[in-house]
């Protein structure tokens, strides 16, 4: 007579199950942030109201203006979001935790790369709908929609690196100050701003930030232009904000 075994034998869900509940739990968390998701959807919800009930009486276009707005918006998502989510987890030791689990270190960025790109697609959704309900008509050519296919993957992924280097390394007090002073300044800086309003002598440093060529290329996709030298300008910063990263970044506060 064979003796049954009741005991566990409970064993890890597969790693592309354990990285996507992950993924849906840090945006389940970052949807029900009232302060993400003022800067996520609220501001710029406003600032392309703003611009349709002002019409042409501001003397900004409209299509280069609502492609602006949505290059904040995954500037937002991307960055400050994701900066300050990491910096208070480091902050009250839920990384340690989550490590703990069977969820592995490599499946914990992953799962924040899926969610940020998870809210970078809906936020680009909903304020893309809402500027074309609002007048916008962009007219884009093959070449630049191919060059954007690129670019926001890119930008995004320089993005989350940087914020990644910055609540990696700071406590989660000064990484909430400085997310969020960076944000208004690369929105000011190429974004809502474009580089060719600044003096001459600054225009060759401020078109080399990564906010400035997502904006750039977006602008450039609604106009109907081609203009890959974004791409160049975005490769450069990813491959430097996971270098930075992967060097500054510790789990641990």
């Amino acid at each position: 007579m064979t003796a049954l075994d009741l005991a566990p034998a409970g064993t890890t869900a597969p790693r592309r199950l354990r990285v996507w509940r992950h993924a849906l739990m840090e945006a389940k968390l970052i949807v029900r942030n009232g302060e993400q998701l003022l800067l996520a959807l609220v501001i710029p919800l406003g600032l392309l109201i703003a611009r349709a009930a002002a019409g042409d009486r501001l003397g900004i276009p409209r299509e280069a203006f609502a492609a602006s707005v949505i290059a904040l918006g995954l500037w937002s998502t991307g960055f400050t979001t994701l900066a300050v989510a990491t910096g208070f987890e480091r902050r009250y030791g839920v990384l340690e935790r989550l490590v703990a689990t069977p969820l592995r270190r490599v499946d914990l960025l992953l799962g924040k790369a899926v969610s940020v790109t998870l809210l970078a697609l809906g936020q680009a959704a909903v304020l893309a709908v809402t500027a074309l309900v609002t007048g916008w008509a962009p007219r884009p050519s093959v070449g630049q929609t191919l060059v954007v296919v690129v670019a926001v993957p890119l930008a995004l992924l320089s993005f989350a690196a940087l914020a990644l280097a910055l609540a990696g390394s700071l406590s989660a007090e000064l990484t909430l100050a400085l997310s969020n002073l960076v944000y208004l300044a690369g929105a000011a800086l190429g974004v809502l701003v474009p580089s060719a309003q600044f003096p001459a002598w600054l225009r060759p440093v401020v078109d080399l930030l990564p906010t400035t060529a997502l904006a750039n290329a977006l602008r450039t996709w609604a106009d109907g232009g081609l203009d890959p030298l974004p791409l160049a300008v975005l490769a450069v910063w990813a491959v430097v904000g996971l270098a930075l990263a992967r060097k500054v970044f510790r789990w641990t506060s």
